[in-house]
């Protein structure tokens, strides 16, 4: 349980911060790691499926086991580098860490030639990523007033996104440039663009190394213990109803394969992405300041009824204009909640347990990609004989669940903060 006002000394609160330019220097810092890596990993790994179908042959199930291993890698190392971060009492260098063993994976992409190299190097990426994602999350938290903690994470957030669509839009110009109008991946133009990732993913290491610092942590005690009592009843409570809403938001892949059903084409599967992360870059950091501003839950009971609203019209879209406008929207969705939700993480735990906290957030949203996937491909294709329902119940049963959890968070009263966690 948190520490009561009287047994932890009073939080020195930083000066009050009104923009984007005023963000302290470990944010900027972060942010810009997070830009950097996103332009490498997201030339590589939209591409990657190509590569074991196009060039490996692989079928999709053995593709889907790859990255369900890969996610659940990660999700159990975000919990333990969380807590971890909190043991420790930094964050920084575990972070380096994370982002370091990301970018020594990227090389033997380039090298692999057979499924299991492939698997090897993608699995090594992500046990980069669940290393780096709680204390790299904790570190944003720390450096932070409460008051523009969203801010913060809304600029992160656009940041990174922004990073991935430069990587896209990169990839997309390598394979025009070298295979222009081809259906399938060239093994060359695949290993090219591996070659010019390893440039952005060394940068990003670089930048955190040199630029961050490390934050004392508030209030820290003895080590903290890996239970989860401790993290307090707002939290768990948050958290049993992030994992109804995620339960119901399955991997995007479905979402790709929905717009090439409804007859949209490669090409028009990029762009479609490039909007997408154009918008969210620009929604993120506005609704991050707004939900400094009327409150955290509000705004995620906003995006997740859009959600809602969104993925019903994935469900009843009739033609391939329909997908790219509804995934468009998509960004809106993104840019109001994902920093938005990592702000009221912080805002619900004392600071010398939040690493533990992203941790098991982060760790909970990936356990729960592959259930929710599964059932999404159940409800679309079936299961032995049974044919399923059609592509468009997976999108009709995520849009009930996300109303579904929206409603539950308005009726829920999540309580005040803990003592020290300096929430707004």
């Amino acid at each position: 349980m948190a520490t009561s006002s009287s047994q932890a000394p009073a939080r020195q609160e930083p000066r009050a911060r009104t923009g984007v330019r005023d963000l302290p220097r470990n944010v900027w810092a972060v942010s810009l790691t997070s830009f950097l890596m996103d332009i490498s990993s997201e030339m590589v790994i939209n591409i990657l499926p190509l590569f074991l179908a196009n060039v490996l042959g692989l079928r999709t199930g053995v593709i889907g086991v790859i990255e369900g291993i890969a996610e659940a890698v990660a999700s159990v190392l975000k919990l333990f580098s969380g807590w971890l971060s909190d043991r420790l009492g930094g964050r920084k260098w575990l972070a380096v860490a994370g982002y370091g063993f990301s970018a020594l994976a990227k090389p033997f992409f380039y090298f692999a030639a057979t499924w299991g190299a492939v698997a090897g190097a993608r699995w090594a990426d992500r046990v980069g990523k669940g290393i780096r994602t709680a204390p790299r999350d904790a570190l944003v938290a720390d450096s932070i007033d409460g008051r523009q903690r969203g801010l913060a994470f809304g600029f992160h957030r656009a940041a990174d996104t922004a990073g991935a669509m430069l990587g896209l839009l990169i990839a997309l110009g390598i394979v025009w440039a070298a295979q222009r109008g081809a259906v399938a991946l060239g093994a060359d133009v695949f290993r090219t663009i591996v070659l010019v990732s390893i440039i952005p993913a060394v940068l990003a290491v670089v930048s955190l190394s040199v630029l961050a610092r490390d934050v004392p942590i508030v209030g820290q005690r003895a080590a903290p213990k890996f239970i989860f009592r401790g993290l307090g009843r707002p939290f768990i409570i948050f958290l049993l109803i992030v994992g109804l809403f995620d339960l119901g938001n399955s991997s995007d892949a479905f979402l790709v394969l929905r717009a090439q059903e409804r007859g949209l084409s490669v090409a028009g599967i990029l762009g479609m992405l490039i909007t997408f992360n154009l918008i969210y870059t620009v929604i993120s950091t506005p609704a991050g300041a707004l939900s400094d501003r009327i409150g955290r839950r509000t705004i995620l009971i906003g995006g997740w009824v859009a959600y809602a609203l969104i993925y019903l019209g994935f469900g009843l879209a009739q033609s391939a204009w329909h997908i790219w406008a509804l995934y468009a929207l998509y960004g809106v969705y993104y840019g109001l909640t994902y920093g938005t939700a990592k702000a009221l993480v912080a805002d619900l735990v004392p600071p010398a347990l939040r690493g533990t906290a992203y941790g098991t957030y982060n760790a909970l949203l990936g356990v729960l990609d592959f259930p929710a996937s599964a059932i999404a491909g159940v409800l679309w294709q079936g299961f032995g004989g049974w044919q399923g329902f059609g592509p468009s119940a997976p999108f009709i049963f995520g849009g009930a669940l996300a109303l579904l959890a929206a409603l539950l968070l308005g009726l829920t009263d999540l309580g005040r903060a803990p003592a020290g966690s300096e929430a707004g």
